[in-house]
């Protein structure tokens, strides 16, 4: 299929948003901490923002820290046009539109999180290489945002009764579906309230795009019932906490580059190469796949969350698995990369992935050997015989390993790298300086 260029792309736009009667554009950006930001412009006003852009002030894509105070310009692609069916047609319908960065000249923002995923993937492309992703992104239900009242008690894959719950997953996989997201699967997660949707295999910018999308979908409809849907990775102690498994190849033109029919897992010389990078530079990346405090929360042995460096096939307690070949299918042939959860921000996680795993390409690193056996009931002695490593433990080892990752600051860039450390540290001191209710319930009465 031809692609379109930007102008039948913006063109495409402007009649959808006359057919359509939209009165309003949402114009959508990303932080570097993977928050959705928006603004909106008039149906009028949409000629000239896909031609010139629309300026903004540029702090607000900083997170925490705001080290950037002058003005940006925010331009739109033309080809993420889509109208937001949740709107209210009879007051005028209302569309959103991703957009990138500028600078007032018209230079490339290094602070957007959009463009380093573009110049990531672009670093691909020179290897005749397209990053295909799929991630699986968990997510619970409670009754509200203040608290973690279930609204159901099933398990995974159940059938619970005909429910809020269901209901409420199905009319967002339709939701999703009306703004041309591919679904291919939905169900009931492992921990009670906790859900999965599963979105279909694709470009990893137009999943990034996807996922931002995916998420607010998931508030809003629940939002509209009257319920609360959170992606934090554990907000409830001692169930599982929600992860974003990412099913990952690299394809060069109609071929799957990771697929290889003589070897007995079916993967080929750069498949392994990339799971070798992924493996080797797993704990530089986790700071960025796995962001918040609470995101080491759920990176703990017995919650089906991977903390263990190592790979194989069948075994789900393995840092990287790959999912078993079936025959005739070799466009399916993918690895899975399960630590990330599903509150980082998709377009740096992606990113850094993708960096570490053509490190491994590159420099061609050899895979270690799969551990089939479940890793988790390894002692201590057996793993490290076996060269099985771990990823860090807390926000600030994370943060402290990133500091030094030559790969990282390579993926990112020098603007994104540094903001990026200097918000994480700034969390991880609120953290670190907040008495907490269990140190007030343990230590109150005693000391």
């Amino acid at each position: 299929m031809a692609t379109k260029n930007r102008q039948e792309s913006g063109e495409y736009a402007l009649k959808m948003a006359k057919e359509h009667d939209v009165k309003f554009i949402r114009l959508w950006f990303t932080d570097i901490l993977g928050m959705l930001k928006s603004f909106a412009i008039t149906v009028e006003e949409l000629e000239n923002a896909l031609e010139l852009g629309m300026g903004f002030d540029g702090s607000s894509i900083q997170g925490f820290a705001r080290i950037d105070e002058s003005d940006m310009v925010a331009l739109p692609d033309p080809d993420t046009f889509q109208l937001l069916p949740w709107r209210p047609m009879e007051h005028h319908a209302v569309a959103r539109m991703f957009c990138d960065i500028l600078r007032p000249g018209g230079k490339p923002f290094d602070g957007d999180p959009r463009y380093v995923l573009k110049r990531n993937l672009k670093r691909a492309a020179e290897k005749g290489y397209t990053l295909y992703v799929g991630p699986e992104l968990e997510y619970f239900y409670f009754s509200d945002s203040k608290g973690t009242e279930t609204l159901d008690e099933g398990g995974y894959f159940d059938m619970t009764a005909r429910d809020t719950a269901t209901d409420l997953r199905n009319e967002t996989v339709l939701t999703l579906q009306e703004m041309g997201i591919g679904v291919e699967f939905s169900h009931h997660e492992v921990a009670p309230s906790q859900h999965e949707i599963d979105m279909r295999y694709t470009d990893a910018l137009t999943m990034a795009d996807n996922v931002m999308t995916y998420r607010l979908v998931v508030k809003e409809i629940a939002l509209q019932h009257g319920v609360y849907a959170t992606f934090m990775p554990k907000p409830v102690f001692g169930v599982n906490g929600s992860g974003m498994h990412v099913h990952q190849s690299l394809f060069k033109g109609e071929q799957n580059a990771f697929f290889d029919a003589k070897d007995p897992y079916h993967l080929s010389k750069t498949a392994k190469c990339y799971i070798a990078g992924l493996l080797q530079h797993a704990p530089e990346i986790t700071s960025v796949t796995n962001q918040w405090v609470n995101s080491y929360k759920r990176l703990v042995p017995g919650y089906e969350a991977p903390i263990y460096l190592s790979w194989a096939r069948r075994n789900r307690s393995d840092l990287i698995r790959v999912p078993e070949y079936q025959p005739g299918r070799e466009k399916s042939t993918r690895i899975e990369f399960r630590s990330p959860d599903p509150a980082c921000n998709p377009y740096l996680a992606f990113s850094v992935m993708l960096a570490a795993g053509l490190e491994g390409i590159e420099k061609g690193y050899e895979a270690p050997e799969p551990v089939e056996e479940n890793v988790y009931e390894m002692s201590d002695e057996e793993r490290e015989r076996r060269g099985v490593g771990t990823l860090p433990g807390s926000l600030i080892e994370a943060i402290q390993v990133t500091e030094k990752s030559e790969v990282v600051r390579k993926a990112l860039g020098d603007h994104v790298f540094d903001a990026f450390i200097k918000n994480k540290r700034i969390e991880w001191d609120y953290y670190r300086t907040h008495v907490s209710e269990y140190e007030l319930k343990r230590y109150l009465p005693i000391l």
